[in-house]
This record gives C-alpha cells, structure tokens and sequence, in this order.
C-alpha cells in the first residue's frame, strides 16, 4: 500500500487509461452525476413533476394548468436525453414563455422554438405536439451541448446555430447572451422550488 502512496494518482492512472479514456470518464461521470442527483430529487415522475410545476407557477408567473400539463413532459425528455429538468423549463421560457402555438419570424415553432426545416424528419412531423417539441428540444440541446463539450456553448449553439456560433462573431455574442439569459431563468426557477 506504500507504493500507492509514494506513486503520483495522474501516473498510476495513465498506465490504465489513454487521454481519450479520461474525457470518456469525465463525461460518463457528469451523466451519472446528471441523472442520480437530479435538481428535483428523487421520487416519482408524478412528485417531480408537482414539484417542477410548482416552480414554473412560481417562477415564470404560468398558469397552474400549463404548468401542470408541461412538467411531466419536460422531466421525462430531460431523463431520457440526460439533461437537468431546470435547464429545458428555463430554455422553453426562455423561447415560448411555455406558449405552445407560438411561432417565430425565423419559422421556430412550438415550447422549444425548433425550426421544422431542420428538424422535422428527425424529430417528427408535429412539431406544435407539446410532448414531441419538448422531446426534439431536449434531444437537439443534448446532442449541441455533446459537441460544443459545454453547456454555454452548446446553449449558444441552440440559439444561433453550431456554424453561425463559430464563424459570425455577432451571432456568437448573440448566443452567448441567450445562454446567460437562460441560466438565469434556470437560477429564478432553482430559487423557487
């Protein structure tokens, strides 16, 4: 057991594990992490989701019957996609004000604002359907956030789009707005559960 103790942890480790390995590690770490200590606590969907909404009535002023309805919806995609429940109700109060119907200029539709000529064939043709625009919303901030390797970032990806992100220094700064936007809506709603 000496030897343990004398032998630096990072050079014992890299006798097991490549660089790739780590970040494998770090990112399996974070989803356990994600998922076993949810923002919400443990319990049934139907506790959680009575919990959520009481937050988003709190938090965002939404009537009892929206709230109510949207909840359920939104920790289940966020379970199913890894995502904390807070961070998709802050992103869909952010986009809709959880009004469903809404459409914007740029053609986004539904809770989560998602643009159907992009993601219509992967996510469904209802794109107004609250259960499917929360489950496309959930599933295209997952996979943004993956690929940025960063919440900001990939919450900025959401917003403006990975190639507008990375190669328009306006849209950039508008995405970085947009994601402290969003994580102050996720911090009012954390304060009010």
């Amino acid at each position: 057991m000496t030897y343990f103790k004398s032998f630096p942890l990072k050079r014992l480790l890299s006798h097991f594990f490549t660089p790739s390995h780590f970040k494998q590690l770090i990112l399996l770490g974070n989803a356990i992490t994600l998922t076993a200590c949810s923002s919400l606590g443990g319990g049934s969907i139907e506790k959680r989701s009575a919990k959520l909404s009481k937050g988003i009535q709190n938090a965002y002023s939404i009537s009892p019957e929206t709230a109510n309805r949207v909840s359920p919806l939104i920790i289940k995609s966020a379970e199913q996609h890894n995502l904390d429940p807070l961070l998709v109700a802050a992103v869909i109060r952010q986009e809709s004000t959880y009004r469903p119907y809404v459409s914007s200029s740029a053609g986004a539709v539904g809770l989560m604002q998602i643009i159907p000529r992009y993601w219509q064939s992967s996510c469904g043709a209802d794109l107004f359907h609250e259960a499917t625009n929360v489950q496309c919303g959930s599933y295209i901030l997952a996979r943004y956030q993956q690929s940025a390797g960063d919440l900001k970032k990939g919450l900025g990806y959401y917003n403006v789009g990975p190639s507008g992100f990375e190669n328009n220094r306006k849209m950039r700064k508008q995405g970085k707005k947009y994601a402290k936007q969003v994580l102050n809506h996720k911090k009012t709603l954390k304060n009010s559960i």
